[in-house]
């Protein structure tokens, strides 16, 4: 059993509180945790409630790495983890953070997804998007979903626009037809649309229903 001689405010952090016991530095933790345990100085604290603070304290420390991390960049829950899984916080602390997150919409797969989609239709097509949204931890129903929400006809429109910028490039070196489509038709792909919408764009590009 020791007793609380001193609570020190942090030099670098007014949040964090410098823990004394007996006279001695013992730990330091989270105002806001100091609060909820109600330590104050001439405070009696013990072996078990020290282990308590520390277990208490790695949540807390969790869940703000958490936060800091959305902050720099809004992520997924997959990518969220993995970064908290680096910092080698237990799955318990990692599973307590995600769930506070998304209790307060800081986290939110949908709308990552839906985000994600409306930015890079801009250039690229639906199967390139769908992977990256899969390797990111996006369930493929929630990335169908999102795709119903916008019309194809953009992801057209945009393959029309791209394509043709590269038509425009590739026809003053490239004279065989059937070499340029094939150079279009592999670009379309490359930027991740499918078989059936390239041809269509191709086939309005170069006014040829033959491909």
């Amino acid at each position: 059993m020791g007793k609380i001689t001193k609570l020190e405010e942090g030099k670098r952090n007014k949040n964090r509180v410098n823990v004394y016991i007996d006279n001695n530095f013992s730990f330091a933790m989270d105002l806001e945790l100091i609060y909820k345990m109600g330590l104050k100085v001439n405070s009696e604290i013990n072996e078990d409630e020290i282990r308590e603070i520390a277990e208490k304290e790695g949540f807390s420390k969790c869940k703000e790495s958490a936060i800091r991390a959305i902050e720099r960049s809004y992520k997924t829950e997959k990518e969220l983890r993995n970064k908290l899984h680096e910092k080698e916080f237990s799955d318990e602390q990692i599973d307590y953070a995600i769930d506070f997150l998304i209790k307060y919409n800081f986290l939110d797969d949908v709308k990552y997804a839906r985000m994600y989609v409306k930015d890079k239709l801009f250039n690229q097509g639906k199967n390139k998007i769908r992977f990256s949204l899969e390797r990111k931890g996006i369930s493929r129903d929630i990335i169908e979903d999102i795709f119903q929400e916008f019309d194809n006809g953009e992801e057209l429109e945009r393959g029309l626009y791209l394509c043709e910028k590269k038509y425009n490039l590739l026809k003053k070196r490239e004279t065989d037809k059937y070499k340029l489509k094939d150079k279009l038709f592999r670009y379309l792909v490359g930027r991740g649309y499918d078989f059936s919408t390239s041809k269509e764009i191709i086939n309005k590009i170069l006014n040829d229903n033959e491909y």
